[in-house]
């Protein structure tokens, strides 16, 4: 089957901006499944999930729950899921800070430092690939900045409420 003939029977394809969550989501997906299929294919115990904790904590040493949240701007409960799988995994192990107990930062292990120097090259091949698809595609990243601002301006739930009152 053609391109032309994917996208005339692509429903999300056809109705445009009426199914950009859907798009979203299968975008998602296909970018989840090649990257996992990329550990899998190195022998790599690795769950994308973990990248965005891990990366953090690499790049900037030990954050606590709510200020990865707020770096990667991803609920507090979403990190706190990563966190626990990390932990049990062996590569984060949550810190006493001894200038405020209610602090518990996260910090890499032995395991887990290793782990980010075995993945360096991998993560550099993955940010080349990612660059390449971000120009192949157009700037995609610059439209992601703009939904991003659209939804910061007025939220969909907001659009929803509007559009069933007018």
């Amino acid at each position: 089957m053609g391109q032309g003939m994917v996208a005339d029977t692509d429903y999300t394809r056809r109705v445009g901006g009426e199914a950009i969550a859907a798009r979203l989501r299968r975008l998602s997906e296909a970018l989840d499944g090649d990257t996992a299929r990329v550990y899998a294919a190195l022998g790599i115990d690795f769950e994308q999930r973990w990248f965005g904790v891990l990366n953090q904590i690499a790049l900037s040493g030990p954050m606590t729950v709510g200020e990865l949240a707020a770096v990667l701007r991803i609920t507090h409960v979403s990190v706190s899921q990563t966190r626990r799988s990390l932990e049990t995994a062996g590569i984060l192990v949550s810190q006493a800070d001894p200038k405020d107990a209610r602090r518990k930062p996260l910090a890499l292990t032995p395991k887990g430092r290793e782990l980010v120097e075995r993945l360096a090259p991998l993560w550099a091949a993955f940010a080349a690939a990612s660059r390449d698809l971000d120009a192949e595609a157009g700037d995609a990243a610059a439209l992601f900045d703009r939904l991003e601002d659209a939804l910061a301006r007025r939220s969909l739930f907001d659009r929803i409420m509007d559009a069933r009152a007018g």
